[in-house]
Formats: structure tokens, C-alpha cells, sequence
């Protein structure tokens, strides 16, 4: 059983300015609802579905369909020949932001990808010349592979490199570039299962340091024109709202691109769209999300991933 701590209650104070909404916001912790699950389709959708699916909202791409858990679509037959990937409501609603790109890019980078979600995410959306997964954390690796290698991803590389590594080794190399970042985890909360000490004001300082190398890495790594998303699973503002405004004023030829499709969950906590999805919406557990783009001249430069040893490859189309 999870309780609200004062910690909980800060936060809840620092993220809305009504009292309705932060009691809604703490009570969707201490009871959080059953969510669906989302099933993004990799091939054209079956005749005759094996679950029942459905749509949240406008937002959702044509290629994703909502199933509740009750159907545990993971374990169905489909699942297991890489006819769809499975993920959490929320994190489609954060990957979404890729959709309003209106050009295809062609080099495509997760930087903190396993278990790879945003990558099948962005093969889907994109079908890009090369996909490159990068997880740094080993044990990660295994299911990176294991999925990109069921879903049929390909091109795509899966690298194991620091990020500071690929800014050096990658700068300006990529079109687009995903970072998932690891955060608190206070969503993990509002699905029910345990994320001790994420609320901690220690907790949340150390991420959104870590997350601000992450960030100021990966804005070396997109080429001139090209987009940086940043996405995460948690609520804290300074792991979110303040961590994109920091990264503005030391790299302003990065600005925010308004998402039409989400207008209608911008957020309020800053003076850039940027989009939030809360627990007590009853659509999935979180998520934070804002689409940059680097607004420089100049051309892409050369990528060669050999010298970087990837772990994994998959050629073809």
C-alpha cells in the first residue's frame, strides 16, 4: 500500500494550483487505476483480432490500438512472432511528439533505449535508413536485442556507448535523436508498483543532473535541422519543465516545436509547449514530452559506427 508523504504533497503543491487537482493527482497514487495496455501493430492488423481494442483519444496513432490487461496481449501467439510490441499507454502518448516531424529522417538514435520501445516506435512511424538503439547499462542489452530482434527492426545497430562517447564519436551525425531518460520513476507509483525514495528531493536532484549530461550530449549529436525528443516518466518539474529551459539557454539554436495533436495536454509549467499526460486523466500512468529542433545551418556530417563495436546488427530491409 502506497501512502502519501509529505514529500508527495510538496510535489503535488509545486505541479497544480488547485487543491481539486492536487488531491486528484495524490489520490490516483494512493488508488491507481487499471490502465490498458498499447499494442503498436508492426504489420498490417489480422481479420479477426485476438483481443477486443479500442481508442483513448485523438492522439493515438492509426498504427496503435488500446487492449485491456485483462487480455494479456504479450502472451498471445502474435506477440511472439513480432506482429506488434506491447507498451504502456503513456509512453505512446510521449512518443506521439515524433509524429508531427513532417520529414522522414533518415538516421534515427535512442539513446537510452532498452527495453526499445521508442525505437520500434520510431522504425514504425518512420521506416528510417538506420535505426541505432543505444542502452549503456549491460544487463539492459539482452532484452534490447531480444526485441528489436523479434519485432524484425531493421536496419538497426544496438550500441552500448556513454553518451558522452557518441557525442564524440557522432556529432551532428543523426536526424533525430530520443531521449528516454532515466528519471525518478514516480509513474511507476500510479501503475501500482514500487519505486522506493523517487519523491525524495535527493532522488529528484540526482536524475535531473544525470539527465542534463544525457541532454547536453545528445544536442551535440543532432545534425543541423534535425529533432531532439525528450521524454519521461515522471512528474517532478525539475526533471522535466526546468531541465528543457536550462537546456535552451545553453544550446538556444534548439527550440520546442508545438504538437497540434496534444494541444490539448500542454502544459502549464512553462512558457514553451511541452506536454504532459497526468495519472488522474485514467489514460495511463504519465508521461512528460517536448520535440526540439536544431535550427542551425549546415550539413550532416559522416557517421561510422565501427569504430564504436556495436553488440548487435541487423541488415536489410
Amino acid at each position: 500500500m502506497f501512502f502519501a508523504s509529505n514529500h508527495v504533497k510538496k510535489l503535488a503543491a509545486d505541479l497544480f494550483g488547485s487543491s481539486a487537482d492536487r488531491e486528484a493527482f495524490v489520490r490516483s497514487l494512493v488508488s491507481p487505476p487499471i490502465f490498458d495496455t498499447a499494442v503498436l501493430w508492426l504489420e498490417q492488423r489480422p481479420t479477426q483480432m485476438p483481443f477486443p481494442v479500442r481508442r483513448v483519444d485523438l492522439w493515438q496513432p492509426e498504427f496503435v490500438d488500446c487492449v485491456s490487461i485483462d487480455h494479456r496481449p504479450g502472451r498471445q501467439i502474435l506477440h511472439q512472432q513480432g506482429a506488434y510490441y506491447c507498451m504502456d499507454v503513456s509512453s505512446v502518448f510521449a512518443a506521439c511528439v515524433l509524429e508531427t516531424i513532417a520529414t522522414r529522417p533518415d538516421r534515427v538514435l535512442d539513446l537510452c533505449a532498452s527495453p526499445g520501445g521508442k525505437s520500434v516506435f520510431a522504425w514504425r512511424r518512420f521506416q528510417p535508413g538506420m535505426l541505432v538503439a543505444n542502452e549503456v547499462i549491460g544487463k539492459r542489452t539482452a532484452a534490447l536485442i531480444a526485441n528489436l530482434r523479434r519485432c524484425r527492426i531493421r536496419p538497426s545497430v544496438v550500441l552500448t556507448r556513454d553518451s558522452s562517447i557518441l557525442a564524440d564519436a557522432c556529432a551532428e551525425a543523426f536526424d533525430l535523436v530520443i531521449v528516454d531518460a532515466p528519471c525518478s520513476g514516480q509513474s511507476l507509483i500510479a501503475r501500482g508498483k514500487p519505486s522506493p525514495g523517487c519523491f525524495h528531493p535527493a532522488t529528484i536532484n540526482r536524475n535531473a543532473n544525470r539527465q542534463r549530461r544525457i541532454l547536453a550530449c545528445a544536442s551535440r549529436i543532432v545534425a543541423p535541422g534535425g529533432y531532439l525528443a525528450y521524454l519521461t516518466c515522471t512528474y517532478a518539474r525539475k526533471e522535466n519543465e526546468n531541465n528543457i529551459a536550462w537546456l535552451m539557454k545553453k544550446t538556444p539554436q534548439f527550440r520546442p516545436i508545438a504538437v497540434e495533436k496534444l494541444a490539448g495536454f500542454l502544459s502549464t509549467l512553462a512558457d514553451f509547449p511541452c506536454y504532459r499526460l497526468w495519472p488522474q486523466q485514467a489514460i495511463g500512468a504519465g508521461a512528460f514530452a517536448v520535440l526540439l529542433q536544431n535550427q542551425t545551418g549546415g550539413r550532416r556530417r559522416p557517421l561510422r559506427l565501427e569504430p564504436l563495436n556495436p553488440a548487435w546488427r541487423s541488415e536489410g530491409h
